[in-house]
């Protein structure tokens, strides 16, 4: 029992772990920081995922009332021309917002941020991109994550039954198999339906990462099942499998996910003004951004 007890602890805490690497080195995780401009502590946090509902707010904290700022974007992978949006300063914070897209459409954005006197643009390194999604049912998305998060966990403490004397196998794979078929083929595709209207991203129809690796990691789990119902030896068969799961949840979420092309996107197709592309400015009046 004490065995047992304390290989489901440490399921419980790998699961945790990969959750959260997984979660922090996503594309969807928000970019943040903080820098001293004009002798002010700047702090941001720029989003990179946002609803389809409504604009995406930008803001940044400088603590000075006098500063202002520029916020530049454009439609991700477009030749569109860089836009410029004055931000307003609320006692210290300069905001502004990106407009809406369609599900899967991506803006660039950057912001200048001037305080007595000094220039820095946000985030050094080049512009932030923000994806649009469409708004998931909460109880579709908790079911979803639960059976995800159920699966990571079964598949962790399955691998360790290696290192049980005697394992028992026969209850532990259906399970991780059960939750990995429903969370990751059945749900997974209805809530990539609400958020960027297709099923199936992956191969052979896309690249999404997330859509392949699901894959990738049942298989993994149904070799398994096959030794065990032949009767083989299954402990190095359910390891290798466990250790297939956390080599592709390392990948992180959402890589290669759904994108729009806005190549595609024609200015007279419907939606709303912000949903089309800017109207050209001069260059002359954008500010370049960082190379």
């Amino acid at each position: 029992m004490k065995r047992a007890a304390a290989f489901w602890i440490l399921a419980f805490v790998v699961t945790i772990a990969s959750a959260i690497y997984q979660r922090m080195t996503g594309p969807t995780y928000p970019v943040s920081g903080k820098v001293v401009v004009g002798g002010k502590t700047v702090v941001y946090r720029f989003l990179r995922s946002h609803d389809t509902s409504g604009d995406a707010p930008v803001e940044v904290a400088t603590g000075d009332s006098s500063a202002t700022g520029i916020m530049e974007w454009k439609r991700y992978k477009s030749s569109d021309p860089w836009m410029r949006v004055p931000m307003s300063n609320a006692r210290g914070t300069l905001s502004a917002s990106l407009p809406r897209q369609p599900a899967a459409g991506k803006l660039e954005y950057m912001v200048m941020v001037t305080s007595t006197g000094e220039e820095s643009m946000l985030p050094k390194e080049g512009g932030v991109v923000l994806r649009f999604k469409g708004e998931v049912p909460a109880a579709v998305l908790i079911v979803h994550i639960f059976c995800m998060f159920s699966a990571m966990l079964l598949s962790a403490r399955t691998g360790l039954e290696f290192f049980n004397p005697e394992p028992k196998y026969r209850r532990l794979i259906p399970w991780t198999i059960g939750f990995l078929a429903v969370g990751g083929l059945i749900l997974g595709p209805i809530v990539q339906k609400f958020a960027f209207d297709a099923y199936w991203t992956g191969w052979p129809f896309g690249h999404d990462l997330t859509d392949n690796k699901t894959i990738v990691a049942l298989l993994g789990w149904i070799v398994a099942a096959w030794m065990l119902r032949r009767g083989r030896d299954v402990r190095a068969w359910a390891l290798g499998a466990a250790i297939l799961v956390m080599a592709v949840y390392m990948v992180p979420h959402s890589v290669l996910g759904s994108e729009l092309d806005y190549s595609k996107v024609s200015p007279a197709s419907g939606g709303t003004k912000s949903q089309r592309p800017p109207s050209p400015i001069s260059p002359d009046s954008v500010a370049k951004p960082p190379q």
